[in-house]
């Protein structure tokens, strides 16, 4: 087949489960997929450095582990060394109920990714649904796909950047094409765009190929069609600022419940949430899921319920308008609306190194783990944090550098993240940990980051620092509440957070009655709510984001009801024409139906 057909690889010693697989995914991939079934392990191993002698892409590595094979676990281990971008999973046979705590343990050392039961009959959809899924993730974290849009720009230009970035979060197909290149150069003479202001935009999914030369969000979300501001007149129930997984989820739930909603997002769906590669703990899904797809799930179930969307547009203010909250969008318009609900999340600190910021975009990220790990194969890359965002970055990471070095300020990591984590890095071998340090500064070669200068944790200028290789260094530390557009009146804790429901602060500033006291998530302004990460106390995990959004629409039913809108004022009939008789009042029995 072509060398650019992906792989799908079967390994395993028992014959039965290996005729199984190979026909299952012969019959229902063969079309898309090379399959190369291995009688045994060292077959497969040697199978698998073949193919990464020849460049070829492998999707999904299969190994078998029961009864009648136990080699497939120490297999899928040392396939990540030959193809570490691959979906690596391990296949069971229903009822070894034995095997699972070998098999449990092993992925959560990292040594397979993903646990599948062998099909026991044909037409075995369950079996599918997680090969579909592994190989959709997989596609995803390559940037496979169509071109829906064609980006053309300088490498090392941090606006492309961010586009790249944003287009990937928001589900939407990109290629980038730097300039200099024979694609990006025969795209731009077809144009005829000689002198072009970068970077080039071309959406190619429109009846005539739409070009925009260096654009703003608002001309992207313009050109783009997908959402438009609503009629000056309406009037929303509510509308959500921030459409991470809180947000999402309150737009689920109260579209859902018949209430006018409306989802306002400056940048992509899913939030901090959306750039995580590899979600292991999120309830319901035992096979892990990325945020985006996690993030987008969300979002196209929201907007089937009937929830509107705006996109690529920031809020700007908050206001009143009598009973009404006014919230100002960035392309000038003002939405009106019954409540809002603020879920904005956080923002990743920067280091505030000069050297490093001169360097975003050119090597030094914020977030981007997703969109920008494929251009670090086989290089030197840094993640610097110690949360669970740090964590799956690195290990994400992992799969296409030739090492990640994590960059820790504390002594340890078990405080701030979670244990299957913290396993699974200490298992990938191309991972090394060190503790107490912190970044001081960086050297660059041509404009690019090529060196991370490190330093122990409270050291001083006087500290010797010592240098180490990286091309790469992706920052997530810290939060800093994306709440800066909210007026004085919110009240915030010390640290920029917003403080809800019954506390003596939000009380005092607010202007509730003695007999109505603040909602559990209202802030100090009646009918203004705060959830997720932005909310002051909040646990900063997935689970619990769609838990404030779930919980915050029953109290939007609550103020909603003790706040109706005041009657319009009905109707002046018309004056009769002179000499023309009033109508007579109608009686009941005259009103139409409706």
């Amino acid at each position: 087949m072509d060398d650019s057909v992906p792989i799908l690889l079967i390994a395993t010693t028992d014959p039965d489960s290996r005729r199984i697989l190979e026909d299952e995914l012969r019959r229902r991939y063969g079309a898309d997929y090379e399959v190369v079934a291995c009688a045994g392990y060292a077959h497969g191993r040697a199978a698998l450095e073949g193919l990464r002698r020849w460049d070829r892409p492998v999707a999904l590595i299969l190994g078998c582990y029961g009864p009648a094979d136990r080699g497939g676990l120490d297999f899928l281990r040392r396939a990540y060394g030959f193809h570490p971008a691959a979906k690596r999973a391990v296949v069971v046979t229903w009822g070894d109920f034995a095997s699972a705590p070998t098999i449990f343990r092993a992925i959560a050392q990292g040594h397979a990714e993903l646990l599948i039961i062998r099909p026991e009959k044909t037409r075995d959809e369950e079996f599918h649904g997680a090969i579909t899924d592994a190989l959709d993730d997989w596609h995803l974290a390559q940037g496979v796909g169509f071109e829906a849009v064609r980006l053309i720009g300088e490498v090392g230009d941090e606006r492309t950047h961010m586009l790249r970035d944003n287009l990937n979060r928001n589900h939407i197909p990109v290629g980038f094409h730097a300039v200099g290149t024979e694609t990006a150069e025969r795209t731009l003479e077809s144009l005829g765009l000689r002198d072009p202001v970068l970077p080039v935009m071309v959406l190619q999914f429109t009846a005539a190929p739409v070009v925009l030369q260096n654009p703003t969000d608002l001309e992207i979300a313009e050109a783009m069609g997908v959402t438009r501001p609503p009629p000056a007149d309406k009037i929303f129930d509510v509308v959500v600022v921030g459409a991470g997984p809180s947000g999402l989820a309150t737009a689920v739930y109260a579209s859902s419940e018949g209430l006018s909603t409306m989802v306002v997002e400056g940048e992509a769906v899913g939030g901090q949430a959306g750039t995580s590669s590899l979600i292991r703990n999120y309830p319901g899904f035992s096979r892990g899921v990325s945020g985006a797809h996690l993030a987008y799930r969300s979002f196209h179930q929201a907007w089937t319920l009937g929830t509107d969307f705006l996109f690529l547009r920031k809020v700007e203010g908050l206001g009143a308008d009598g009973v009404l909250h006014t919230v100002a969008i960035s392309d000038g318009n003002v939405v009106k609306c019954r409540t809002v609900v603020v879920a904005t999340g956080v923002d990743y600190r920067r280091l505030g190194i000069p050297q490093l910021e001169n360097l975003v975009g050119r090597g030094v990220f914020y977030g981007a783990t997703v969109s920008e790990a494929p251009s670090m194969a086989g290089k030197h890359v840094c993640v610097v944090g110690g949360g669970n965002s740090a964590g799956q970055a690195v290990l994400h990471l992992a799969k296409f550098a030739k090492d990640v070095t994590l960059l820790v300020r504390g002594p340890t990591l078990a405080a701030s993240m979670s244990e299957y984590l913290i396993s699974q890095l200490e298992a990938t071998r191309n991972v090394a940990i060190r503790y107490s340090t912190m970044v001081v500064g960086a050297r660059d070669q041509d404009g690019f980051l090529a060196a991370v200068r490190l330093a122990p944790s409270g050291a001083t200028d006087a500290t010797p620092s010592d240098e180490i290789e990286a091309v790469g260094l992706f920052v997530l530390i810290g939060s800093m509440p994306r709440a800066s557009w909210l007026p004085d009146t919110v009240e915030r804790d010390p640290a920029g957070f917003l403080r809800t429901g019954v506390s003596r602060d939000v009380q005092k500033a607010g202007s509730f009655g003695p007999d109505r006291p603040p909602l559990a998530l209202e802030t100090s302004v009646p009918g203004v709510f705060a959830i997720g990460d932005v909310r002051a106390g909040s646990i900063k995990r997935v689970a619990t984001a769609v838990g404030d959004g779930a919980t915050v629409v029953s109290m939007l039913h609550t103020y909603l009801a003790e706040n109706p809108l005041p009657a319009s004022p009905p109707a002046a009939a018309p004056a009769p024409a002179p000499g023309q008789a009033a109508a007579p009042e109608e009686s009941p029995s005259d009103v139409p139906f409706s």
